[in-house]
């Protein structure tokens, strides 16, 4: 008996063997580009990852989490309706529904700055970013970070870096002294981030020149290049060591007369990655704003540099992902560019 019974496993070992070599989830989505690591998502998933979606009410729809199951979402924004006393079995949803498809833990944003814009008021920090300085702003920053954290909580659309001259976000800014500012929004980033919550500087280049708020209005900014660059103190001094960084929708003559920033590859790709060497994560202001919303978004934004793509809405949110892994399986969107997209935000903490 001793001779068949090694043929029969020898057999079923091959067998298996074939298989597993064999079986390559996804079909055509499962290509790889030339010498990235096995555990490259698929192209669907890497696509997935770009996008953050909001959500209707306080518990996530089914839609929302069998999309999020797919691997068609990256991460969900959280805003003041959506803040209730179930917010902890919320995220313990969202996150359940991530795990049982095989996805990274998603991106639990909310924009805690501080002052007018805070979602969840309960919880730091204690004052507006124009009353903190950089002496306080460490602590406010790491604060709010265990307090986010504590709640299932990892990226904080905050701290505002824009050097306010007189513009709509009047608290919100640390100030009107490009040093001063940089010095308080770094600390506040590095608070945030000493707990393990992600930060993110914003609205890259600026929008501390201009009364008109991008969420309501399209908006140029007219200044000229060297005032615009005087402003960037804060991500030259600590863009490199912050997780995230968000472009702002407006539009800027002096670096791209014809593009807002965050579809503009001269702003995003040359200007933040090249020149300030940013080698985090970038992400899009709300794209349902004025002069940005459109169904070319997601291609456009993505083809400018831009990592993670915010959408306000589920059904947006799912037209834009739509609209991205079609462009994308055309060619008409760099595979690569994609792919290391979803590098990047593997790579934010969680």
């Amino acid at each position: 008996m001793r001779p068949p019974l090694r043929i029969v496993l020898f057999v079923v070992l091959a067998a298996l063997a074939a298989g597993c070599g064999a079986a390559r989830p996804g079909g055509s989505d499962a290509e790889r580009s030339p010498g990235r690591s096995q555990a490259a998502p698929p192209l669907s998933r890497a696509v997935g990852r770009k996008i953050v979606t909001g959500m209707a009410g306080t518990f996530p729809s089914r839609s929302l989490r069998a999309r999020v199951r797919k691997g068609q979402v990256g991460g969900v924004i959280l805003f003041g309706p959506n803040v209730g006393p179930g917010l902890g079995r919320a995220i313990d949803s969202l996150q359940r529904a991530a795990r049982a498809g095989g996805n990274p833990p998603l991106l639990i944003a909310v924009d805690q700055e501080g002052g007018d814009v805070k979602r969840l008021q309960s919880l730091p920090p204690s004052r507006a970013p124009a009353a903190m300085t950089a002496a306080t702003a460490g602590s406010e920053g790491a604060a709010t970070g265990r307090a986010l954290r504590a709640r299932g909580i990892n990226v904080n659309l905050a701290p505002v870096a824009d050097v306010n001259h007189g513009s709509f976000l009047g608290s919100r800014s640390f100030g009107s002294d490009p040093g001063a500012v940089a010095a308080a929004a770094c600390a506040f980033a590095s608070g945030v981030e000493s707990a393990r919550v992600n930060a993110t500087l914003k609205h890259f280049p600026g929008l501390g020149r201009t009364r008109s708020n991008t969420d309501l209005h399209q908006v140029r900014v007219g200044a000229s290049a060297a005032a615009l660059r005087a402003d960037l103190a804060p991500y030259r001094r600590c863009a490199a060591s912050t997780g995230l960084v968000m472009l702002s929708n407006a539009t800027y003559p002096a670096l791209d007369p014809a593009r807002p920033a965050v579809l503009s590859r001269r702003v995003v790709t040359t200007l933040l990655r090249g020149e300030l060497d940013f080698r985090g994560v970038t992400i899009s202001d709300s794209l349902a704003a004025p002069g940005v919303a459109s169904p070319a978004t997601a291609v456009r934004a993505t083809r400018a540099g831009v990592d993670l793509l915010l959408y306000v809405d589920e059904r947006s949110s799912e037209r834009g992902y739509r609209a991205l892994l079609r462009a994308a399986r055309a060619g008409r969107v760099s595979r690569a560019a994609i792919l290391a997209s979803a590098a990047r935000i593997d790579a934010l903490a969680r």
